[in-house]
């Protein structure tokens, strides 16, 4: 598991897929392809010196938000496997070369909790519709679907693009967070424009309470 606490930005190195790589010499300008358009599978490559230090395949490191099971390390970079089911999911379809992501390794038995649980299980992805700039913060609004929504709430936690967020508020159809400066300089969320897409995960708690209730175990 994951608390949503970002430890370092790494950087896309490629993603190769069956009928083709988008590698060091891909153009990011013609070569990306929206996360409904990629082929089954693909095999990421990032760099991150920190994820890295102490790396071993079969470790989880989550890439902007979704949990990845590292294959192979070498020169500071490490390779995963992403599965069909994770491109339909999330952004990681439409990354290119050179491309920063968000990189938090597992949390260790014995360490802090400092955001909250994070799975690594992306549910979905909102939308950036509005940005506004505070005196040291920014106040981001996304778009959602209610299947996402749903499961928020206000002054709840939000993972987005593995980031641990308190929601401020909460709509059928979208919700707002608030970038505290560290935030906005430590994350790629600070470089988030109007039409970017972030990897969305809600809170698990509100899905197992759901399906408890579903199936007529809590009454």
């Amino acid at each position: 598991m994951f608390t949503g606490i970002v430890e370092e930005l790494g950087s896309v190195v490629a993603l190769v897929r069956p009928d083709g790589p988008a590698g060091a010499d891909a153009n990011p300008d013609t070569d990306a392809v929206a996360p409904d358009t990629v082929a089954p599978d693909a095999v990421l490559t990032v760099a991150g010196p920190l994820a890295t230090s102490d790396a071993r395949p079969g470790d989880s490191i989550a890439v902007d938000g979704v949990c990845l099971t590292v294959t192979s390390v070498a020169d500071g970079a490490f390779v995963a496997e992403v599965m069909p089911e994770t491109l339909r999911r999330t952004s990681l379809g439409g990354l290119v070369p050179g491309a920063r992501v968000n990189l938090e390794r597992a949390l260790p038995a014995n360490g802090r909790l400092g955001g909250h649980v994070v799975q690594g299980h992306v549910d979905g992805v909102a939308v950036l519709v509005r940005r506004t700039p505070g005196p040291r913060w920014d106040d981001l609004e996304f778009s959602a679907p209610a299947a996402l929504t749903r499961y928020v709430a206000e002054k709840g936690s939000v993972a987005l693009s593995g980031v641990s967020l308190t929601v401020t508020w909460v709509s059928d159809d979208g919700f707002g967070v608030s970038l505290i400066p560290t935030t906005l300089a430590a994350t790629t969320l600070g470089r988030l424009v109007p039409g970017d897409s972030v990897n969305v995960e809600v809170d698990v708690l509100a899905k197992y309470v759901e399906r408890l209730m579903a199936n007529g175990v809590a009454r």
